[in-house]
């Protein structure tokens, strides 16, 4: 007897191992029956098939992520640009989409082709700077719901449809690029003139100014030099009609100082020589 159970219980949990399956959360099963569905189960759980005849096909029930590869599109206005977006969708009729596409991979392709068409026919009626603008969600909702009609055919809904990135082709950008380099320089060349002209009337101005102050300075010292000189001889007259002996005395030892003190001049004059008319006399000068 012990030696049929052994095997028997083998045998009953090879049969229990093909019959029964789990359905995830995360997922939804079509049974097959020789390649035939016989049923669809969306609610998780233990579920049972009949063996060695049946087969269960998983299908996701979670939001999945397409990310289509960059396109060039040309606008409107014959402008080039690259499009690189991106598509969320989920399968929500798996019989259909089993019947249809068969699995992930060919729906992915699928949807990848449709993408790219709706993409290229909306984009392609716009002009570039309508598409770099604000309105550029109004196009991708036109974008997502012209091929959310067609992937209904699949049993897919899509989610959502988005521009990661437009940009415009490398040569393009480089032209721009170079373009605006030499505009900037041309600003430069322009503000750098504009400065040296500026700096070269201020200059002038400033010139012209300390020339006026250094004309004014000179007349007013010239003039406050003559007012000295006037109060300096009024005083030296009246100094010399008050005491005119006392003021030729003055006089002469003043001519004394510059012409007898220091330097190599030798001077030769007779004693009898008015300008030693006051060496050897002392005491008090009398006026004559």
């Amino acid at each position: 007897m012990k030696k049929f159970f052994i095997p028997f219980v083998v045998f009953l949990a090879f049969v229990a191992y093909n019959t029964l399956f789990v359905v995830q959360e995360v997922r939804q099963a079509i049974v097959l029956q020789f390649g035939d569905p016989k049923k669809i189960i969306s609610e998780p759980g233990l579920n049972y098939k009949i063996p060695f005849i049946q087969n269960v096909v998983y299908i996701d029930r979670r939001v999945l992520y397409l990310d289509n590869p960059s396109e060039e599109v040309i606008a409107a206005d014959q402008k080039r640009l690259i499009v690189d977006a991106f598509t969320r969708f989920r399968i929500v009729d798996p019989l259909k989409f089993y019947i249809s596409v068969g699995n992930e991979n060919v729906a992915r392709s699928r949807l990848a082709t449709i993408i790219n068409s709706r993409i290229r026919s909306v984009l392609g009626t716009q002009e570039l700077a309508t598409l770099l603008s604000v309105d550029r969600a109004k196009h991708m909702a036109t974008i997502q719901q012209n091929v959310n009609t067609e992937a209904q055919n699949f049993g897919i809904t899509i989610v959502d449809v988005r521009i990661k990135r437009a940009d415009l082709p490398q040569a393009n950008s480089e032209a721009i690029y170079k373009r605006m380099q030499t505009e900037r320089e041309r600003e430069a060349k322009e503000f750098r003139a504009q400065g040296a002209e500026m700096a070269a009337k201020i200059t002038s101005t400033a010139d012209k100014e300390v020339t006026v102050i250094l004309a004014n300075a000179n007349k007013q010292s010239e003039i406050m030099k003559g007012e000295g000189d006037g109060k300096r001889n009024r005083i030296f007259a009246n100094a010399f009609g008050k005491d005119p002996q006392f003021f030729g005395f003055y006089r002469a030892m003043q001519s004394y100082e510059k012409a007898l003190i220091g330097g190599d001049t030798s001077l030769i004059l007779s004693p009898d020589s008015d300008f030693f008319k006051f060496f050897g006399k002392t005491g008090v000068i009398k006026k004559q």
